[in-house]
């Protein structure tokens, strides 16, 4: 329950009262499994990332990099608020806040997995592809969140091609 709500509303505007409220439990219960809002962010943060794997298509396809870059954008244009650890690290700008510091993991295993693609993929620098494309996810990301399902995407899966040299 709460996850949605940060995602659609900021962290810092969605109090732990809504949060009991929306999710229709019992203080004591809620408190019992999350003793701080930040216990909560947290948990949310890795139920994500989590549920994000699953829109990742596999690492030994024949081309795994272009293959998710591209996922990744059909993904933003459609109902997509943006990045969940974007927005977290802009709302907990201190990198030593632990939700920043959980978003910034995330963002670290994202670009070891897309350098992973890389060489899966036989590109001939993998870590400078990865980031790249991590790069341009960045933006895609960004711009599904201020624009909406009106974001400009047409030509973020030609800019992907070009990156990595891949063919349609």
């Amino acid at each position: 329950m709460a996850g949605p709500l940060f995602w659609r509303e900021g962290y810092r505007a969605v109090g732990v009262d809504r949060v009991i409220a929306d999710a229709g439990v019992a203080k004591a219960t809620f408190y019992k499994h999350f003793p701080a809002k930040d216990d909560l962010i947290l948990a949310w943060l890795d139920r994500a990332e989590k549920m994000s794997a699953g829109f990742a298509p596999p690492e030994d396809g024949p081309q795994p990099l272009t293959d998710y870059a591209l996922a990744m954008v059909r993904l933003a244009r459609g109902h997509c608020l943006g990045c969940t650890w974007q927005g977290t690290a802009a709302e907990f700008h201190d990198l030593d806040h632990p939700a920043h510091a959980a978003a910034l993991a995330t963002k670290q295993r994202v670009l070891a997995a897309l350098e992973r693609r890389a060489g899966n993929e036989g590109l001939a620098e993998p870590r400078a592809a990865a980031e790249r494309v991590f790069l341009l996810l960045e933006g895609v990301w960004a711009t599904a969140r201020m624009f909406g399902t009106g974001a400009p995407l047409e030509q973020a899966e030609e800019a992907i091609r070009r990156l990595v040299g891949a063919r349609a």
